[in-house]
């Protein structure tokens, strides 16, 4: 079967290049004469592995020499947890904003560990904006603020970093990391799982500045402790081998793209393609006010259930997948992340073009 373009919000579509790669290495890496899926994270050639993804990601973001870079396991979910329990010990409170199912899940671990003050929220439009938010509405004993800059479910996006002044900045950037140039040193930490830009399910990146370290409640699980994480370089325990090597190949395939500034030029253009033809369509809707639309998760609609309906199924026959939109949210969803060609989104639209001339 011919491949298809994948639209799902994750686990994500992966560059072809990458998988041909990993396809060649499958049996035998680099005359190792094993696969890297039955190496030993101790030996040589995974360490080396590890150490290089690690170089090419601090490259890629410009990462400042006093932040650690982890490669863990538990997904974006684990660290909902991990924060409060490593940073809510100085205060024993924290700043949230409320954008989306995923900072409400966050939120809710938060309030497990101390005192969360939700700062500003968009659920009274079910959460198709970003809120204001201004220096002063943050309490300046909180032990950090928690935002979540991209929402995959909803669609929208922050354009700029709320000011924090001193309170550490911590950021949930597992739909946008490496798709858009940040200042990494504007932030105390920042988490990502892989499963959209970066790679296959399994690991989950922390980029975390070194003074935050060491602050956990007595309470904290080894596991969960960055420090521990960072003194063993990642290898407490035995690290999500495979993951990270796929990591390691897509970081090598966005630097010869040209790092992530050209990367976010080209997310930029298929965004415009996918955003400008809703503009101008009769029938699709988005669902996002403009100022905030996100340029990796891209919901619409039409306007009726039977109508989505169809044009999932009939864009599912032509080769364009995962479309279904969230239950919050209905309709359709194209995520349209690093790995999706500009190609892809261009057919996409060629397809809607024809679906609506059928449909109108």
């Amino acid at each position: 079967m011919a491949r298809v373009f994948n639209f799902s919000a994750g686990p994500a579509m992966m560059p072809e290049e990458v998988l041909k790669i990993a396809a060649g290495e499958m049996l035998d890496y680099q005359n190792t004469g094993t696969s890297v899926m039955e190496m030993s994270h101790r030996s040589n050639a995974f360490i080396a592995i590890a150490s290089d993804a690690e170089k090419l990601l601090r490259e890629l973001m410009d990462i400042p020499a006093n932040y650690k870079v982890l490669f863990l396991q538990g997904g974006a979910s684990t660290q909902f947890a991990m924060v409060p329990l490593n940073l809510m010990g100085e205060n024993g409170k924290a700043d949230y904003v409320n954008t989306g199912m995923w900072s409400k899940k966050a939120i809710g671990e938060a309030k497990k560990y101390g005192k969360v003050n939700v700062v500003a929220t968009s659920d009274d439009k079910n959460f198709n904006y970003i809120p204001a938010l201004k220096k002063e509405m943050f309490d300046p004993q909180a032990a950090y603020v928690h935002i979540t800059p991209n929402n995959t479910i909803f669609g929208t996006r922050f354009n700029s970093l709320p000011d924090t002044g001193d309170i550490p900045l911590v950021a949930d950037m597992s739909s946008c990391i490496l798709s858009e140039a940040y200042d990494v040193s504007k932030f105390g930490i920042i988490y990502a799982g892989a499963q959209k830009n970066i790679g296959p399910a399994g690991v989950t990146i922390v980029i975390i500045r070194e003074d935050l370290l060491g602050r956990e409640l007595p309470i904290t699980p080894t596991m969960l402790g960055y420090k521990v994480h960072v003194e063993n370089e990642s290898m407490y325990n035995t690290p999500p081998c495979y993951s990270l090597y796929i990591a390691k190949l897509v970081f090598e395939w966005l630097k010869n793209k040209g790092g992530v500034k050209a990367m976010q030029k080209i997310n930029e253009d298929k965004a415009a393609i996918l955003y400008n033809f809703l503009d101008s369509s009769k029938l699709f809707k988005g669902t996002v006010e403009k100022e905030f639309r996100s340029l990796m998760n891209v919901p619409f609609v039409l306007p009726a259930e039977d109508l989505n309906s169809a044009f999932i199924k009939q864009a599912t026959a032509a080769g364009f997948i995962n479309l279904k939109g969230h239950r919050s949210v209905g309709g359709m969803r194209a995520s349209i992340y690093n790995a999706m060609p500009v190609e892809g989104v261009q057919k996409l639209v060629d397809f809607m073009k024809k679906f609506e001339s059928e449909n109108s």
